[in-house]
Formats: structure tokens, C-alpha cells, sequence
């Protein structure tokens, strides 16, 4: 395994293992030594990544906008644009706007061979018919599911009026 793809493995077993992470769980994650371990996060730091803690009390990656740009697997890439475009196509106005946001977003921070095949990405989401428009305030719904308040929904009739959906303050 070259370097890069080992320190690149260090920073996402510190974003995905629960915090402080200590030198021995980062050292198996990787498959490296604890020694060759502190040496990884000290380049690490040395190219820009904030990482607080040190040896002995565990590891904290702290995000941060000046990191390097993203590093995403091909396959990852590929879900996360289908998914995104899936949203685009489905959402209602408000997340089919985030998810071409999103997606912009996610171009401009990718290293350019990712940017490119984000941009000519051969997986599209493709309705052929256009989907039905929510009934429902769904930005109500998902601010309602957030907040973790109670919704209530009335069935409607044959005859009665459209589905709502209501949630108490």
C-alpha cells in the first residue's frame, strides 16, 4: 500500500471512528505501527489537516476548509452523483435545488480527474414521466421531523380534500 492511499485511509478512519480516537484503533485501522502511525499524523498536519489530540489521549480530526480536496473512491463518486441527480428529478423544489447545489459544490472541491468524470458521469437519473407534485409542504414535514415534533395526517375521501400535513409547535 503507497503512502498517500495509507494517509488518505488514516483521514477517513478519523472522520468515521468515534472521538478521540486513540493511536492503537487508528494503528489497526491502517495496519501500520503505532510509530509509523504518529509519523502519519504529523504529516498529516503538515499538509493542512487540523487534528487535535496527541499520544496518549486520542485523536480528533477537525474539519476544516483549508483540508485538501476530497478524495472519493470511483464507485463512491458515482452514487453520490446518482444520488444527488436522483434527488434533482424527485425532490420537491426546495431539496431538488439543494441536491444541484450539492452537486456543484462537490465538483468544485474534487481534484480535477474526479471533476471530470463527475461532469461526464454515465449514470442519470431519467423520469420518464414527471413525478406527481407533493401534496404536502414536505420542507414543513422534513422541518417538522428535525425539530422531532409530532405530525399528524388527515386520510382524505374520494371526495374530500388533498392530504396535509400539520405539525404542532
Amino acid at each position: 500500500m503507497s503512502r498517500t492511499h495509507r494517509l488518505f485511509q488514516l483521514m477517513q478512519a478519523l472522520r468515521s471512528l468515534p472521538a478521540p480516537v486513540t493511536a492503537l484503533q487508528l494503528a489497526e485501522a491502517t495496519g501500520v505501527s503505532p510509530r509509523t502511525l504518529y509519523r502519519d499524523i504529523d504529516t498529516l498536519r503538515e499538509l493542512g489537516a487540523v487534528i487535535d489530540g496527541e499520544a496518549g489521549f486520542g485523536y480528533t480530526l477537525i474539519e476544516d476548509a483549508h483540508l485538501p480536496p476530497l478524495g472519493f473512491k470511483d464507485d463512491e463518486l458515482e452514487a453520490l452523483v446518482l444520488g444527488l441527480r436522483e434527488v434533482a428529478a424527485v425532490g420537491d423544489p426546495a431539496l431538488a435545488d439543494a441536491a444541484r447545489s450539492a452537486l456543484t459544490k462537490l465538483r468544485a472541491r474534487l481534484p480535477e480527474r474526479q471533476a471530470h468524470r463527475l461532469r461526464h458521469s454515465v449514470l442519470v437519473a431519467h423520469r420518464f414521466h414527471p413525478p406527481a407534485l407533493p401534496q404536502i409542504d414536505s420542507g414543513t414535514l422534513r422541518e417538522a421531523c428535525w425539530e422531532e415534533r409530532i405530525v399528524g395526517f388527515a386520510i382524505p375521501t374520494n371526495k374530500g380534500p388533498r392530504p396535509s400535513a400539520r405539525s404542532n409547535r
